[in-house]
Parts: structure tokens; sequence; C-alpha cells
């Protein structure tokens, strides 16, 4: 597809539109304590001071709201005062109940809340249908609204998706919807872009992505969560010219970019407003970093960090970060605190700390040493870690015989400890509580203390004997990818939402 074919407008339509001639393709998600071993590259300090922000919570919802992936300020943090005075006075030794659970299909995001509602996106299977019979495959993506005082599903809305991982991954989405002012955002594995109505999910527009912008899919399908600026929803795309169609699955090396990796659209019409980047797609998700007054995403895609004028749709800058494995693939999301943005991989670069200048450039503050595991800062996979206090917070590592949960000196890259070794896991931070969630089901209540890992207490929600009023059934499975929320119930004291791989709890735990 040529760009000025990419140019032309979107499709906005309910039906499924006509597949394009390229292959079927599709879409993984430690070492002992370490000393710091980062290459240091001296700081270069500016004369002048400069201010990034973060968006803040949409007009019309409250701050209690975790209305997108990550958070409203995209960073894991629960930043309501009256939630973080909640979690002080929470029993965490004492047992959680099930105020409700949902069960759910495949896909591995969690939810968002808004307005005393809880939005769920999954997928299931059609078991009448013979051709998906023994694979993981998937014909429906479904959105459902959630009460969530009750647990009752107040709507769902679903539409066609053909889906089969590469990999043998579940057909489900890999996203979380983003919920802006009365519409819901959401970006489906096989790269759907829908808006609906939050009242009813009734669908305003919708965009294949994948089919217009001739996207060769990647190795883990479309993992990245929408975001809204302004009247912009800006999402990563990463499409190929022509050629590139008839390119064997699974060879992205054999794969170029066409100018598409970032594609913002009018958020009310779904037509396309400007398109940037050359780079393909990753499992990360562009959030915004306003530099020198000037509102600007950062998307850490398939071969670079871009950094992205919002309005104008121009590149500032982009740095190389990408292994050089060919079955890599960059998840987290960057962390940004003032002028600093730490990003992170895990195959074989490990982490980098960036210092951004109004002069639309950067610099290195430190850097891990390439290939040396062993002494790198954070390896992040899947999960995005949390800053607290100048302190990353997270897990490291990419496979569970390799990760560790690790406190790491935002500023230097110093190690500061590790512990729960040999698993991997996801963090919330809610004032200086960690919400830490194994992948097998354990949740880990920690202090944020950069001198030790302080557990307060464990809980292992893989067993039915953890919950205080026995529900049937109501255990975590693996895998459990998405890190905790912790949300505003109307007339309840706050919950704990978790998700497993076939169902989200809501829990309560006593309070003090």
């Amino acid at each position: 597809m040529s760009k000025a074919r990419v140019r032309d407008g979107v499709r906005l339509t309910f039906t499924t539109p006509g597949r394009r001639p390229h292959p079927r393709g599709t879409a993984n998600w430690s070492a002992p304590a370490v000393q710091q071993g980062c290459l240091v590259v001296p700081n270069v300090i500016a004369p002048w001071v400069i201010a990034l922000a973060l968006v803040v919570v949409s007009a019309g919802q409250s701050a209690a709201d975790w209305p997108r992936f990550l958070g409203p300020q995209f960073d894991g943090i629960v930043h309501d005062a009256d939630l973080i005075q909640a979690a002080d006075r929470v029993d965490w030794n004492g047992k959680p109940s099930v105020t409700w659970s949902l069960p759910v299909g495949e896909g591995y995001g969690i939810g968002v809340t808004a307005a005393d509602r809880y939005y769920h996106f999954d997928a299931a299977p059609d078991s009448t249908d013979r051709r998906v019979v023994g694979r993981r495959s998937s014909i429906t993506e479904r959105l459902r609204c959630v009460d969530l005082a009750s647990g009752q599903i107040i709507w769902t809305q679903q539409n066609e998706c053909r889906y089969q991982d590469l990999y043998g991954y579940e057909a489900g989405p890999r996203s979380s919807p983003t919920v802006h002012q009365d519409s819901v955002y959401t970006l489906g594995v096989r790269g759907r872009l829908t808006c609906r109505s939050l009242s009813d999910g009734t669908e305003r527009w919708s965009v294949e992505t994948v089919d217009q912008f001739a996207v060769v899919q990647n190795f883990f399908g479309v993992g990245s969560a929408p975001l809204v600026i302004d009247d912009l929803v800006i999402v990563m795309v990463g499409g190929s010219p022509d050629e590139d169609q008839v390119v064997p699955p699974g060879q992205l090396n054999r794969v170029s970019p066409n100018g598409t990796g970032l594609v913002a659209f009018n958020r009310n019409t779904g037509q396309v407003r400007w398109q940037a980047v050359d780079d393909l797609a990753s499992n990360s998700s562009p959030r915004p970093i306003q530099i020198d007054n000037k509102a600007c995403v950062l998307l850490l895609a398939r071969d670079h960090l871009w950094c992205v004028d919002a309005k104008a749709g121009t590149t500032l800058w982009k740095f190389h970060h990408r292994s050089d494995l060919l079955e890599s693939v960059n998840a987290m999301t960057p962390v940004v605190d003032g002028s600093k943005v730490f990003i992170s991989e895990c195959y074989e670069l490990g982490s980098v700390l960036l210092e951004v200048d109004p002069s639309e450039s950067q610099t290195a503050i430190w850097q891990d040493p390439r290939r040396d595991r062993r002494r790198m800062a954070m390896r992040c996979h899947w999960a995005t870690p949390v800053l607290v206090n100048g302190y990353l917070y997270g897990c490291s590592g990419r496979n569970a015989p390799d990760s560790d949960f690790r406190c790491v000196d935002l500023m230097t890259g110093t190690v500061k400890w590790t512990g729960l070794e040999r698993r991997r896991s996801s963090v919330t931070a809610v004032g200086d509580h960690l919400l830490v969630l194994e992948e097998r089901g354990t949740l880990h209540i920690a202090k944020a203390d950069p001198e030790a890992l302080s557990i307060k207490a464990s809980h292992d929600l893989a067993t039915e004997e953890a919950f205080a009023n026995g529900d049937t059934n109501p255990a975590l499975q693996y895998p459990c990818w998405s890190a905790p929320l912790w949300v505003a119930v109307p007339d309840l004291a706050p919950q704990i939402l978790l998700r497993g791989d076939q169902t989200v709890l809501c829990l309560q735990f006593p309070m003090k």
C-alpha cells in the first residue's frame, strides 16, 4: 500500500472489510542479587529548566477513575488521596472476600474503570464453528460494561475478529480499553480500532488498521492501548509497503516500515489526521509527554523510542533500542520523571535513562551494558515498573527462571535489592504500598522501600482457601499478566480488581 492510499480516509462501517492479499501472520511475553553495572554517560546540564507534564484526568471523570492502561497519569500509580488513605487502613493480612467475579474469554489485558463502571475487553471462540476446534483462534471480539459495585453486566457489544497466533498464544485482545468523556476506544488483537458509546456500547465508527495500512502481522498480535489527546485518538499501527505483503509469516527482518508506525484519528469521526514514525509496531503503548510547552507522544516501537509532536504529527527525534534477536518485542511503556525518560527490554539491551531537552534531542544518563544480563539494572518484559520517590520497582527478566522483582535507583541505575526470584510479576503503586501480582496468582502487598523488600502480606489467590467467603471456584488461573487495579466502589470500601486467565475478581480486604 502506498502512502497516498493510506491517506485516503478510513472505513466507517459495521461490516468486515475485504481482506488484503498478504499472509495470515500473527502475534513472549533472575539472576541472583546483582551490583550496579551500568555504563554511565556524563549528564549534560543545560542552562534552562524543562517542564514535562502528563495529560491528566479527562473532563467529567473522577480522579479515582482508572480510565486507561496504567491509569490516569500513565504511570501505574494511584494518585487519588482517598484511595491512598484507604489503603493505609486495610488489614492486608486478613483474607479477602469476593465481591463479584466475571468469567472472561481469551486475552491478556485487564479492563478500566470510569464513573462506577468496569469495562472489559476480551474474545470468545464460537464452539459451533468446526474451523476453530483444536486451536486457539477467535471469531468474536467483545466489550462488556459491568456495574462496579455488583458485577452485573450492563451491556455487551461484540464484532467479528478472525485471528490465530503463530506461537499458540490466546486469540483475544492484548490491550485495555481507553475511556474518554462519553466514548470508549478499543484496539483489538488484529488491529480493529473501534469507538463506542459509553452509555450503551453502540459503535460510532471503526477502522481495520491492519487492512487499511497494510500491516504484516507481528509475532504476538496487536498489543497496544489507544491514547486520546484533545480531539485525537492515537494508536500504534506499523504498516508496510505492498511488496512486503508476500513475506512469509514471522520474518519481520525482511519487512520494511511505510511511515505509519503511529497514526492519529479524529476521535469523533475516525478520519485520519496524521501519520508518522517509520517503524514497525511493538507491544508497548504510546503515552503523552509535555516538552517545552509542546504536547508530544512517546512511542517505544519495534526498533526505536520515538518522540512525535502530537498536534502536527512530525517526528522530533528517535533513539534506537531493540535487541538483534529476530523474535524480540519491546513491550513496556516509557516511564517519565520530569525531563527523564526510562525505557527497557529483556532480551539483550536492558535499560537506558534518557535526558530530554528543548532542542529536540536526547542524551543517555546511564545505559546497561549490552548482552551482560548480570550487570543490567532492569530488563522489563511485558510489565511496566512504577516510579516511587525516585526508585523504580518492577519485574526484571524474560522468563520465570530468569526473573525477579527489584528496586532500582532511577538516576544511577543502581540495583538496591532483588526479591521474589524466579518469578514474573506486575505491580501497581498505592501511596507507599506496592500491589505485586505474580503470574501464577499470588498477590503480595509490599512497602515501597529502597532499603529492602518488605512484604506486609501474601495471598495465593490460585487456591479457593485464600478467600474469606468461600465462593465456588473463585481462584485465579495462570497466566495473570495484568497489574492489579485499586479502585473506588460506590457504597463500599475500595476494592482490588485482578485478572487471571479465565476470571476477573473484585476483592475486598477487611479494614482495621
